[in-house]
C-alpha cells in the first residue's frame, strides 16, 4: 500500500478535532494562522487538506473577511460519486445496482419493522397517500417513490443502509436512463407500496421483507421485459 498523502492525514486530524471539540454545523474552524502551528504543516498543505474536505462536504469553505472552514453535515453525494465511478472503471452494467437493491432492501423493511418510529410510520404512510393522489403527475410520483425508499432504508436504524439506499437510487434514476413509468405502472408500484407500509406499520418483519422483495422483483422484471438494452449500458458518472 503507498503510504497516504499528508494532506488526507492532516485531513483525518481536523475531523477527529472537530469530534473531540464537538464542533457543530455552522462552526468556524480556527483560523488558518492557528492550523498551521496546531498541525505543523504548510499553507499549501494545508489549503490541499481544506478542499479535500470540502469536497467530502465536511466543510465548506466562505470567502471574504470573516471567512474560512465552517463545518458541515456530509451528505450520501460523495458515497454515491465514489461508488459511481468505482462501477465505472469496472465496466459495470446498471444492472448491478438493480441487483444489489434486490438482495438490500427486503432486509431493510425488515428491520424497519421492528425499529421504526411512530413518526416516521407517519411519514411513510403520506409518502404512499400523496403518490396515489398524484399518480397522474410523473416527477410527483418519482419524488415519492424516491422518498418512500428514503424513509424505510432510514428507518432501519442501520445508518450505513440509509445511505447506500439513498446512493443507490441516486445512481439507478430509472427515468435519467430512459426508463418510463406509464400511469398503469405508476399504480402497480402505489399498490406494492402501500402493501409495505401496512407490513410494516403492523410492525410484522418478514411480511415487511416478503412484500419489499416482491415490489423490487416486480421492477426488476419490467426493467427487464421492457428495457433490457438499458439495464446492459454501463454505468457512467454522467448518465445521472
Amino acid at each position: 500500500m503507498r503510504p497516504q498523502k499528508t494532506a488526507v492525514l492532516v485531513a483525518q486530524r481536523i475531523v477527529a478535532d472537530i469530534q473531540r471539540r464537538g464542533n457543530t454545523v455552522g462552526d468556524r474552524l480556527p483560523p488558518e494562522r492557528a492550523m498551521l502551528e496546531e498541525y505543523q504543516i504548510g499553507r499549501g498543505t494545508l489549503r490541499e487538506s481544506l478542499r479535500f474536505l470540502e469536497l467530502q462536504g465536511v466543510i465548506a469553505l466562505k470567502p471574504g473577511p470573516g471567512g474560512g472552514p465552517v463545518v458541515q453535515q456530509p451528505d450520501g453525494s460523495g458515497l454515491a460519486t465514489a461508488l459511481t465511478l468505482l462501477l465505472q472503471f469496472e465496466n459495470a452494467p446498471f444492472r448491478t445496482i438493480a441487483e444489489s437493491r434486490t438482495g438490500l432492501e427486503p432486509m431493510m423493511a425488515q428491520l424497519a419493522a421492528m425499529r421504526m418510529s411512530d413518526a416516521q410510520i407517519a411519514e411513510l404512510k403520506y409518502s404512499v397517500d400523496h403518490m396515489g393522489e398524484h399518480l397522474g403527475d410523473e416527477a410527483e410520483f418519482l419524488e415519492m417513490n424516491k422518498r418512500f425508499h428514503d424513509i424505510i432504508a432510514h428507518g432501519s436504524g442501520n445508518v450505513m443502509f440509509g445511505y447506500l439506499v439513498e446512493s443507490l437510487l441516486g445512481m439507478l434514476d430509472g427515468s435519467a436512463i430512459g426508463i418510463d413509468y406509464p400511469e398503469h405502472r405508476r399504480g402497480a408500484v402505489h399498490a406494492a407500496h402501500a402493501n409495505i407500509y401496512e407490513a410494516i406499520a403492523a410492525r410484522d418483519p418478514e411480511a415487511s421483507a416478503a412484500a419489499m422483495h416482491d415490489h423490487i422483483a416486480a421492477y426488476a422484471h419490467y426493467a427487464e421485459r421492457k428495457f433490457p438494452e438499458l439495464l446492459d449500458m454501463p454505468i457512467s458518472w454522467t448518465s445521472h
